[in-house]
């Protein structure tokens, strides 16, 4: 409010005329003391010409977020700052703090670019070509909180419409897009695909799948394949909005990526999967035999849950391999974890790899002094040619300690007295001294070499 009338070099007492409030009112609501109720948010509308949806959410809580996400880093670890004057900050000066963030999510970058050029001894400063691309497609899914509620209507209407009961969604799909767009769907041999999973032959109108993909991944990829067939102008629409600025490879990028949403809301249409998760505690494998889906599927929707009608736990996700490289990362925006780091060994997600088919929790304490809980499983696809590499992941599905009581997962634990395993973003921006996991010193302390002394840790530093 403050920022708006300040936009149209309004005094208080004209814009209060104009809402048809008093000066006094204004100013509560600008100190955020009153809410913006309905009438005012019509008149705002009505006057202004604004997008009620500008003030569904609260700007400020979100840049506060951001600002929290940032002091977060062990560069500021020194940096006491009360999350009051986040808050001030976040509502008086939002065009500073998006900089900042911005300018943040750079160095963050570049830091990382940086400590992986000297890990392989080779000399470039710049990220490969690409790693730009991926990276703003993944802050647009942050800061859109992974939730896209046109596309999740638009998905959830059309399942509503399928005959699933009675031909299952996988062949009901196959109908409506033979029926509907003369588009034919037909799993083929692995000899026929050869490396590919999935082939759509615009001449020809046919969408081959290759049989090494199990029911679940045959569904998403039909459903995928809708997707840009029949909501092609949504996907761009979409696109557009968020990211109007940006170059083709991120707008094609976000449109795959959008497609892929638009698929799982198919197979997990939202009311239906909020109101299920919340009835199961969140229990992924008993939400993936009811869905018809895989692990990684169900935790990867469990990140979308953001309707502001049916918020669901604010969960991240981590797709994590045997070498520790993160291939997917979804979060809500205050996860520290949200732009790097998930390779500390301390962390439970490798151990998962040893027992595979089990799922594995723990509480951990982040560098800040923040409490999460997490649970992990490695999976793999079900169908491999012999001979051909079986590629594994880890996926790991977590939430604010605070939110774990509504976890089916928490039930044994006693979560007033937590014992949480001290973990880090990395070792290279990790700064606790002695850990016996440590694999190189932290970037920004001198390494301590004493030929008469060896500590746990192999790479004793010095603290500032």
């Amino acid at each position: 409010m403050k920022r708006l009338r300040r936009e149209r070099r309004l005094t208080q007492a004209r814009m209060a005329d104009e809402l048809d409030v008093s000066p006094s009112y204004l100013n509560l609501m600008e100190s955020n003391q009153r809410p913006i109720t309905a009438p005012v948010l019509t008149r705002l509308t009505e006057v202004y010409g604004l997008d009620p949806r500008d003030f569904a959410e609260i700007d400020g809580e979100h840049s506060a977020d951001d600002i929290e996400q940032i002091l977060a880093d062990p560069l500021f670890r020194d940096a006491t700052v009360p999350r009051t004057q986040m808050r001030e900050a976040a509502e008086n000066a939002a065009a500073l703090v998006a900089a900042m963030l911005k300018l943040y999510r750079a160095y963050a970058t570049a830091r990382e670019a940086s400590e992986t050029a000297v890990s392989l001894d080779v000399n470039r400063g710049e990220p490969p070509p690409g790693e730009d691309t991926i990276a703003r497609v993944g802050a647009i899914l942050q800061e859109a909180r992974n939730h896209f509620f046109e596309i999740d209507a638009a998905a959830e209407s059309l399942a509503a419409s399928l005959p699933v009961e009675a031909r299952g969604l996988y062949a009901s799909l196959a109908d409506y897009l033979r029926a509907r767009h003369g588009v034919r769907v037909r799993p083929l041999p692995l000899e026929a695909m050869g490396d590919r999973l999935r082939w759509y032959d615009h001449h020809r109108k046919q969408l081959m799948i290759s049989e090494i993909l199990d029911q679940p991944g045959r569904t998403f990829q039909a459903a995928y394949q809708l997707a840009l067939t029949e909501y092609s102008e949504l996907l761009d629409t979409a696109a557009a909005r968020l990211a109007p600025g940006d170059e083709a490879a991120t707008r094609k990028l976000l449109r795959v990526t959008l497609a892929n949403y638009f698929a799982a809301a198919v197979m997990m249409p939202y009311d239906r999967f909020y109101e299920a998760a919340e009835l199961t505690g969140y229990d992924v494998e008993v939400l993936a035999a009811r869905f018809g889906a895989s692990f990684e599927q169900i935790a990867h929707r469990l990140t979308t849950l953001s309707r502001e009608t049916a918020r669901g736990v604010p969960f991240f996700m981590l797709r994590i391999d045997i070498a520790g490289n993160v291939s997917k990362r979804l979060s809500p925006r205050r996860f520290p974890l949200a732009q790097s780091g998930g390779a500390c060994p301390l962390w439970n997600i490798h151990a998962s790899f040893i027992e595979p088919n089990r799922i594995l929790t723990q509480v951990v304490e982040l560098t800040d002094g923040s409490q999460w809980f997490s649970i992990a499983r490695a999976t793999q696809r079900p169908v491999a040619a012999w001979g051909a590499t079986q590629p594994r992941f880890a996926i790991v599905l977590g939430c604010e300690l605070k939110y774990a009581r509504q976890l089916i997962y928490a039930k044994s634990l006693d979560l007033d007295a937590p014992e949480p395993t001290p973990i880090g973003l990395g070792c290279r921006q990790c700064e606790r001294q002695n850990c016996p996991q440590r694999a190189a010193p932290p970037a920004r302390r001198q390494l301590v070499v004493d030929e008469s002394t060896r500590n746990v840790s192999p790479f004793p530093f010095k603290d500032i």
